[in-house]
């Protein structure tokens, strides 16, 4: 009687194995999200034919402008991304803008692939005013050499304070070999340090920061920005696909650890490679130590509370 029922609780434990795998995967696919640092990529941005991604080795599919907006909606539909703070021109970010309004939201790049200067302080304000774009970043200002607090911004500054236009600053590191690369002569590490924002943090109190990539691998001037600064946010974006796992972990947890999880936002730095999106939410959502509620805040409550996202 034994090795017959046997077999069947086999049978039986398997199916219910299934069914739980099954609902998880379809829970996952249902938690609302909150891109905040997506890039509106036009065809040739990186050159005739693109690099491969540097993290799974895939090369990048679409060749044209609405290839690459085609392909990029099929995977915000399917992690249900609700929402993406769209980096890049303002033409650029009105092509995906004008397809679907409601789930794309701009935010003016610079420096832009385009190597469009930064628009006067006057059209600037009356870009912002009119909703031109709702954020003013990404600032890859280190890839210049220079920071936020270079002189030259603080009259853009001035404006993001007054209307409440967050900024979104690039930190941290970049891509191997970037100083020898044509675009890149005047990249310094240094430049991305969290620390070189105190400055303008004082200047302006009521300016809100995002620090893209969490300020990574400068964690410990990453806590005491935020501890010290509490209108500083950090996003996890290219982190959370283009470095490994564990040391990826390692540095979110203890951002969490610290008591920051109310302050850390999901972004994929989707650029060319369609599999940035996939491989980010996987890893967020298999992180052992983060909570379901922690998981919700990071893909969507602490990006909608920072960008008044209804």
């Amino acid at each position: 009687m034994r090795t017959k029922t046997l077999p069947k609780m086999r049978g039986l434990y398997t199916i219910i194995c299934l069914v739980f795998l099954i609902a998880g995967f379809a829970k996952s696919q249902t938690r609302k999200i909150i891109d905040v640092h997506f890039h509106t990529r036009s065809a040739g941005d990186y050159g005739t034919t693109p690099p491969p991604n540097p993290a799974s080795g895939r090369l990048p599919h679409a060749s044209s402008n609405e290839e690459i907006y085609s392909s990029n909606l099929v995977l915000l539909k399917k992690y249900n991304i609700v929402k993406a703070i769209c980096s890049g021109t303002i033409a650029r970010n009105t092509d995906f803008i004008t397809n679907d309004p409601v789930r794309f939201l701009s935010s003016l790049e610079f420096p832009d692939h385009q190597n469009n200067p930064l628009p006067d302080t006057l059209t600037f304000k009356k870009m912002a005013i009119e909703k031109k774009f709702i954020a003013f970043g990404e600032l890859g200002l280190q890839y210049e050499g220079k920071t936020l607090a270079d002189p030259e911004y603080a009259p853009y500054l001035a404006i993001c304070e007054q209307l409440g236009i967050p900024v979104l600053l690039h930190t941290g590191e970049a891509a191997p070999n970037t100083p020898y690369m044509p675009c890149c002569p005047r990249f310094r590490i240094n430049s991305g340090r969290p620390l070189h924002i105190e400055p303008v943090l004082i200047k302006y109190p009521k300016l809100k920061v995002m620090l893209m990539h969490m300020g990574f691998p400068f964690l410990e001037e990453t806590k005491a920005v935020l501890n010290v600064y509490p209108q500083v946010s950090v996003d996890i974006s290219v982190i959370d696909w283009a470095v490994p796992t564990q040391e990826f972990y390692d540095y979110l947890k203890a951002l969490i650890v610290a008591g920051f999880e109310k302050r850390i936002m999901y972004g994929s730095d989707q650029m060319i490679w369609e599999d940035a999106i996939e491989l980010s939410v996987k890893k967020v959502e298999k992180a052992p130590f983060l909570s379901k509620k922690q998981k919700d805040d990071i893909f969507y409550n602490n990006a909608a509370k920072f960008f008044g996202i209804k």
